[in-house]
């Protein structure tokens, strides 16, 4: 094969291969309109036994990835703060909770940043803040399985996803990469006809979580 014919023949191929999808990597999360007993179970007051680990930026991380045709962008979130229950040596099924601050977010790129923050994505000037509560947490062979109600751009839905839980006396180390459709948060903006961002965006969770230091009276 000549070398011109040879180089039109493997460079569609690189271009194909270096814009794949990142989300064929990751479990995909169950999404589901939240019925009333499940929003009943994140709202209940968790009991006062247990103990409560706290966690934020300073030792955590809640990042994200998305992508498009021709490549894809990293980013996160760089505040937000939450809170842990452990019961009987185990995160109990409620009483979890992340919130975060969306006009935090952050971008591998300054004008993509200020883009998101705008109302073809997250529209943080109307929706300042995203919060996650959990409903259940189920033990598997090798992980557990992470329910509960997301609320992001003002859309609650419930989802499950797996995640790795390490709980020791002093701190609770949870781990997850997954992804969900953005589109089932109305979040649209499809980018340029010949550039479109596809509807997968990848989460990438790190918390820990110590304990939460008990007031004295």
């Amino acid at each position: 094969m000549k070398p011109l014919q040879t180089l039109c023949a493997i460079v569609p191929l690189v271009f194909v291969i270096g814009c794949g999808n990142p989300a064929d990597n990751v479990a995909k999360a169950e999404v589901k309109s939240p019925s009333s007993t499940e929003a009943a179970k994140a709202s209940t007051t968790p009991t006062s036994s247990g103990r409560v680990y706290v966690f934020g930026p300073e030792n955590s991380s809640v990042q994200w990835l998305g992508s498009k045709v021709t490549g894809k962008h990293d980013g996160g979130f760089k505040q937000f703060s939450g809170e842990l229950r452990v019961e009987n040596g185990k995160l109990a099924n409620t009483g979890n909770k992340v919130v975060i601050d969306t006009t935090s977010i952050w971008a591998d790129n300054d004008r993509l940043t200020g883009h998101l923050k705008s109302p073809d994505f997250f529209d943080v000037a109307q929706f300042p803040t995203a919060t996650f509560e959990t409903t259940s947490i189920t033990p598997q062979a090798t992980n557990s399985t992470v329910a509960g109600n997301l609320t992001l751009h003002g859309i609650t839905k419930q989802i499950a996803f797996p995640a790795v839980i390490q709980v020791s006396d002093d701190a609770v180390d949870v781990a997850a990469n997954f992804f969900i459709n953005r589109l089932d948060f109305d979040i649209k903006y499809a980018g340029k006809a010949n550039d479109l961002i596809r509807k997968e965006v990848v989460l990438r969770l790190k918390l820990k979580a110590s304990k939460k230091s008990e007031s004295k009276v």
